[in-house]
């Protein structure tokens, strides 16, 4: 048992570096998320840490079960949770391994966790716009909290890929995925996000269907000569 217990120590202690950070760098860095660089010519830093990238994909769940609710969508028995969860670290785990892919095959100088950190740090735009926009119900806000909030975060990722990638191409093919699959998943979360959800729901539950309510049963009044009338009867019979 002892030895178990030290390897599982061993084991967390490994991860302790990745979530090592202070308040004040985590603030910082949510700053510099929305502030694109300007120096490209050498490899722009980024941090190794996954503690701000993973406190901002369980805000972002919280965002879209806030975004449900105010949108008039019947919960049922508690399946947004999982679908929420599901889609933002989805996204975070998916799109961050396809684009470190590619970013081996352009010879990019990332690695798995930084990549994971970068586009972790690059969804705090996605928060701001989609807590905003899910409040204030202007189609017109949100296509400006689009461009210029989830553009901003857009550009500092795309700006530090550029930094380290080698060769037009492989930027062009590299920065152009992310900023692709970056920009409409945002306009995924909006739009598309809420009637897939209920799609889901219909689809497991039955359409129109009332939610769960727990409905206490009237039991009838029964007169004391009915009561007579039966134990005679049993009487009778034994």
């Amino acid at each position: 048992k002892a030895s178990r217990a030290f390897s599982l120590y061993a084991n967390i202690d490994i991860l302790r570096p990745y979530f090592d950070v202070e308040p004040v760098q985590v603030r910082a860095r949510l700053l510099e998320s929305m502030i694109p660089v300007k120096m490209i010519n050498f490899p722009q830093k980024i941090a190794g840490e996954l503690y701000g990238p993973l406190m901002l994909v369980f805000t972002l769940v919280a965002i879209l079960l806030h975004g449900m609710k105010t949108s008039d969508t019947i919960i049922r028995e508690g399946t947004l949770m999982g679908t929420a969860i599901g889609t933002c670290f989805g996204y975070w785990l998916g799109v961050s391994s396809f684009i470190y892919f590619l970013a081996y095959l352009c010879n990019a100088q990332i690695t798995m966790v930084q990549m994971l950190s970068l586009l972790g740090y690059g969804l705090f735009g996605h928060c701001i716009t989609l807590f905003v926009t899910y409040n204030i119900h202007f189609h017109s806000l949100f296509y400006v909290f689009w461009l210029v909030v989830g553009g901003l975060s857009t550009l500092r990722m795309v700006a530090v890929l550029v930094s380290r990638t080698v060769g037009h191409t492989q930027r062009l093919i590299l920065c152009g995925t992310l900023a692709a699959l970056h920009m409409l998943f945002l306009l995924y979360l909006h739009f598309a996000y809420h009637k897939v959800v209920e799609g889901i729901l219909d689809t497991l539950e039955g359409p129109n269907m009332p939610p769960f309510q727990r409905v206490a049963r009237d039991i009838p009044v029964v007169s004391n000569a009915v009561l007579n009338t039966t134990a005679k009867a049993v009487a009778l019979t034994l």
